[in-house]
């Protein structure tokens, strides 16, 4: 997949939204709103005409189809997110790409304990039906998760 023809098609939708959010933040959500499909889509093939909701034995190890369909979707979707930050939303920074990599793993490893933690105030301490939860959960998770990527894991050092 070009980079320029990425960033050609994601910019077409552009012009109504420039007067809301900066470029940066609508290439973010183009980018990051269009891998979460994917990978919703793959977990879906996955659990259900991969794994046909069996378990997952590995010989030394059984999965749950779910778990196992969330890896299999994941190793798809997290080298594509990476990619999608690095060189089409963040293509400024000035880190090395091997730091970036690991600090875009570390911030992925965070949103998904943050997803799992606010699910469990949300709907378990606080009486909040799962779907808004989940609604407002990733709100929360995105945000931070922007915040994050573009002053830790894709950071522009300051010239002096």
């Amino acid at each position: 997949m070009p980079k320029n023809l990425v960033i050609s098609v994601i910019d077409v939708f552009y012009p109504p939204f420039r007067k809301f959010i900066p470029l940066q933040t609508f290439r973010y959500l183009a980018c990051g709103g269009g891998n979460t499909l994917l990978d919703i889509l793959l977990y879906f093939i996955s659990y259900h005409y991969i794994l046909h909701k069996q378990m997952l034995d590995l010989g030394f190890v059984v999965i749950s189809p779910y778990i196992a369909a969330f890896f299999m979707a994941f190793c798809i979707s997290f080298p594509l997110g990476f990619w999608l930050m690095s060189s089409i939303v963040f293509t400024g920074s000035t880190l090395r790409g091997r730091v970036q990599l690991f600090r875009y793993f570390l911030l992925v490893g965070v949103c998904i304990l943050l997803n799992y933690v606010f699910l469990k105030l949300f709907v378990e301490q606080w009486g909040i039906y799962p779907t808004p939860s989940k609604m407002l959960t990733t709100v929360i998770v995105v945000l931070f998760s922007y915040v994050t990527q573009k002053h830790f894991t894709f950071k522009v050092q300051k010239q002096n």
